[in-house]
């Protein structure tokens, strides 16, 4: 299935591929592009998906914003507030919101609101050719699209202000070091690294997947206390699934299980 010739969308196999299309632009995103982006994400969470994979098409993953999309004169007459909160917000926020795991998979640069996109997927992989900045100072503005909240909390903050600050682009290398990827590999082994995991997350536990996403997710803005007692309420749903009785009885007969989410 296709939405528009700015974003391809399929469904196989329980594996949803959204590609941003616009490598003409390098995957920059018009307003079209982010609601067409948005209203993907939240299809996934009522569709047969199991797992997202995020990417783009051509050479890049996403280079921010369109800003030839903007001339001198919409600038002057847009409301910025509005634009975040009515179309880049809620697309981050359906992306942390989706019970199921998503994947980005990038193999170029991710820059912008494009570096945004990959920090609030659930896993990143890079190819060695893949880079990384926060590039808004450049041009006179402060980050968006939640990199003040991710970033801080993954590399620490001074780590964030310096990157913010200068606005820095830095390699695949440096952001594994940082800890902002999963890993990194050669590009000619992306697709199979990026399948496999997919492939992995389509055949686990629903249930525990969305808990572990949800457990995560509010343990960042919880003190231990808050975290262990939703882990206490959240296993009993694990616990009482049909999944985690067909877990136990593929452990003990030695066989891989098959989990239908319920």
């Amino acid at each position: 299935m296709t939405s528009s010739d700015k974003l391809l969308v399929t469904l196989e196999d329980g594996i949803k591929r959204i590609t941003i299309n616009r490598p003409q632009k390098r995957n920059s995103v018009d307003i079209e592009t982010v609601e067409l982006l948005h209203e993907a994400i939240q299809r996934s969470s009522e569709d047969e998906s199991k797992v997202v994979i995020l990417t783009g098409a051509g050479d890049a993953f996403c280079a921010g914003a369109d800003l030839q999309a903007t001339s001198e004169r919409d600038i002057k007459n847009i409301d910025v507030t509005a634009s975040l909160r009515e179309h880049t917000n809620p697309t981050i926020l359906a992306m942390r919101g989706l019970s199921k795991p998503i994947i980005a998979r990038v193999h170029g640069p991710a820059v912008g609101v494009g570096c945004n996109y990959a920090l609030a997927s659930d896993i990143l992989i890079a190819s060695e050719q893949a880079k990384f900045g926060q590039v808004f100072v450049k041009i006179g503005l402060m980050p968006d699209g939640g990199s003040t909240y991710f970033l801080p909390r993954q590399v620490g903050y001074a780590k964030a202000f310096e990157l913010m600050a200068t606005g820095d682009i830095i390699t695949a290398s440096e952001a594994l070091a940082l800890g902002l990827v999963n890993r990194i590999v050669p590009f000619e082994e992306l697709d199979t690294t990026v399948d496999a995991i997919a492939a992995r997350l389509a055949l686990a536990a629903p249930i525990a997947l969305r808990k572990i996403k949800e457990g995560l997710n509010h343990g960042q803005n919880s003190d231990l206390a808050s975290a262990l007692d939703f882990e206490a309420v959240n296993q009993d749903a694990c616990f009482h699934s049909e999944d985690f009785m067909e877990g136990v009885a593929a452990f003990l007969e030695k066989r891989k299980p098959n989990f239908q989410g319920r």
